[in-house]
């Protein structure tokens, strides 16, 4: 999956999409907030006017959605589940005093760790910091009894080493150049493993496959251990790692194919023999039928699919996501699949690296009905896929924008004071106001339907060149696709933009965020590590100094706050151009030192000065940088033995939420 993260997470615009009634009691969007972070309620409009197999088949696809959740915490850090069930188990059973700050410090870890999946932060890869000491921890672990912990009593000294050590599992994903990327990172892909042996270990096998017109995702599905200096992969698959999870998840995606209807049926019949041999051919079988069916309603992702967890781009984090279309507001991105080869054709890209056929491109606006594994809590709100290069280039990409989220979003973010704050033109805060989450919208669609799916690598380049830098160059190349026509006239052309001022209150944001307000999601003297914060930087930063001579950006200080003013919006739109094609070619071409020079110079330092007037300007409004979601609840209704409809709930207890997940999916041992 191509994540476009949420932009408006930050500068969210509050625009009622016009789809749903307001009403002033409906219940809050907001179900709570701790540290950073907001966690909201999503509703699932047009669920209950489904026929009754779709139902039935979204319920079996959530159930298989949740079961995989204990794999990402293994994968995020070895020592993830121990910590979560030690800390659950002291949350439930604790009988001491639950007023004093030490107690209300370790519930907010224990939400954080929750939402992070993993005690590093989901965004900075941080190792939190605990508000509480290890005195009080262990003194509240010795009030409740041995039996309540079980398994979990032989693991505690680790447990607490883990947690409080400052020293060790810094951070879960370590990009900084010269390093050993995989030694100084905390997350369980490799163990034992340093950065020279996984690179030499995948290149003989890259080597043993060359010339193979559609080559392997080598590495996607497995850990890579080393034991008595012998390299080997334990595979994620049943009788393999996390094999006690998979089997769950089967369990349900065979309930799921019984309901299905073909091709649906098919493709997941491929996924269900995928997990059950970790043979990729059967993964890449099973993304052939998927990209292929563009006639079902009910769609759904399961599986190990994104890299950006590792820092050798290889080994992929398990995810979930079940949707159905919303086919009121498909229209949008129907017209850009549509008009797809013009848009690869009149790209500012080198024509030798535009695609002289774009196959299979297909794109939609979704209602997602439940997250599960790395879409969960936090969430993208578009999606591209599949991943694989040849499959992409043969059979094309399916794209969706999620429109339920992107409207809870919105509404979550109503009144907070954000625009008054940080843009200083009126006029600009006018078309934000009108445009804004048109222009998000639109952005996420030409991300991800054409930015992902554009473009095709030189002869002879496989595609995992860029190494550490890969993932934060493609997503520069699809968002500088999208910015790029979010201003062409050929929108207007269309009839999906009623004129240039859309593109302006996109380029207007996205200036504003790349350059200032997104460091509000950085810590005091951090620098820029997440990929997709790293592509908006770069962007910003490569355009404000390239336009500088005609001050096509400019920073303004009035009353001593800064502000980030776009002055000449159709240069702005010329730059853009320019820099897609260089990245295009670096992808292209497989050039790594270019790529690392564009993103150590561009998306990683940042200026103390400017972060600290964010953060400050931030935390007197009070707003969380980050937002993420409570999953409605499906109950099955059976009558005479036979299923008869499926009910939908929306709860607003994050942590009941958090704590029922713990006893109905946890299914993996405390050590894998």
């Amino acid at each position: 999956m191509r994540i476009f993260s949420v932009m408006c997470m930050i500068a969210a615009v509050a625009v009622s999409c016009g789809r749903r009634p307001e009403a002033e009691n409906e219940a809050p969007w907001i179900v709570d907030r701790f540290d950073d972070i907001k966690v909201i309620r999503y509703e699932v409009p047009g669920f209950e006017q489904l026929p009754l197999q779709e139902k039935e088949l979204i319920y079996y696809l959530s159930e298989a959605a949740k079961c995989g959740r204990d794999i990402l915490f293994d994968q995020n850090f070895k020592y993830n589940l121990p910590i979560r069930r030690t800390l659950e188990t002291i949350y439930e059973h604790y009988e001491g005093d639950r007023t004093v700050p030490e107690w209300a410090a370790l519930e907010k870890y224990l939400k954080k760790m929750w939402f992070a999946n993993g005690i590093h932060h989901h965004y900075s890869n941080d190792k939190f910091v605990p508000e509480f000491t290890e005195e009080y921890f262990r003194t509240v672990a010795s009030t409740i009894p041995d039996e309540r912990f079980g398994e979990l009593n032989g693991l505690f000294e680790e447990v607490c080493t883990a947690i409080f050590d400052p020293t060790l599992y810094k951070t879960k994903l370590n990009q900084a150049a010269g390093d050993d990327l995989i030694a100084t990172s905390s997350n369980n892909y490799y163990a034992g493993v340093t950065q020279a042996d996984a690179e030499r270990f995948y290149a003989d096998m890259a080597a043993a496959d060359a010339g193979n017109p559609e080559p392997v995702s080598y590495g996607l599905n497995s850990q890579l251990t080393k034991t008595d200096g012998r390299l080997q992969e334990r595979v994620w698959k049943i009788g393999g790692m996390y094999s006690q999870a998979i089997e769950k998840i089967v369990y349900w995606l065979k309930k799921a194919a019984a309901v299905a209807e073909e091709p649906q049926k098919t493709n997941i019949e491929a996924l269900i023999a995928y997990y059950e041999t970790g043979n990729l051919k059967e993964f890449d079988r099973y993304n052939i039928g998927w990209v292929k069916d563009t006639v079902s309603n009910v769609d759904f992702v399961n599986g190990f699919i994104e890299d950006y967890g590792d820092p050798m781009g290889r080994k992929a984090s398990w995810e979930a996501n079940v949707n159905f279309m919303d086919r009121e507001a498909c229209h949008r991105t129907e017209v850009i699949s549509e008009n797809a080869q013009w848009f690869e054709d009149h790209s500012p890209v080198a024509p030798e690296y535009r695609k002289k056929q774009v196959k299979g491109v297909s794109a939609k606006v979704i209602t997602v009905a439940m997250l599960g594994g790395d879409c969960y809590p936090a969430t993208p709100i578009g999606i591209n896929l599949p991943n694989a290069d040849w499959i992409r280039k043969e059979y094309g990409s399916k794209s969706v924008t999620i429109d339920n989220i992107t409207y809870a979003y919105d509404k979550a973010a109503h009144g907070n004071g954000f625009d008054e704050e940080f843009v200083l033109r009126a006029e600009d805060r006018a078309r934000m106001e009108k445009y804004g989450k048109l222009a998000d919208d639109l952005h996420t669609d030409l991300h991800e339907c054409l930015g992902h799916g554009s473009g095709q690598l030189a002869p002879g380049v496989k595609g995992g060149e860029l190494k550490s830098y890969g993932s934060t160059l493609e997503e520069a190349r699809a968002d500088l696709f999208g910015l790029y026509y979010l201003g062409d006239p050929k929108l207007e052309e269309l009839g999906l933009v009623p004129s240039f001022d859309v593109a302006k209150a996109g380029y207007a944001n996205y200036m504003m965020n790349g350059l200032m307000t997104q460091l509000a999601r950085i810590e005091p003297g951090k620098q820029v590590e997440e990929s997709h914060m790293r592509n908006r930087k770069l962007i910003a930063e490569w355009c404000y100094e390239h336009g500088a001579d005609d001050r096509v950006i400019e920073w303004v200080v009035q009353e001593g706050k800064r502000y980030v003013v776009v002055n000449d919006f159709e240069k702005l739109r010329a730059l853009f151009g320019e820099l897609l094609h260089e990245v295009q070619r670096i992808k292209s071409e497989g050039d790594y030192e270019a790529g690392k020079e564009l993103v150590e110079r561009y998306a990683v330092k940042v200026d103390p000065a400017v972060h600290k007037e964010v953060l400050e300007r931030y935390s007197a409004l009070g707003i969380e940088p980050y937002g993420g979601f409570v999953n409605p609840e499906y109950e099955l209704v059976e009558q005479d033995g036979r299923i008869v409809d499926v009910k939908i709930a929306y709860p607003a207890n994050y942590v009941g939420q958090m704590l029922g997940y713990a006893k109905e999916y946890s299914f993996l041992p405390n050590r894998n």
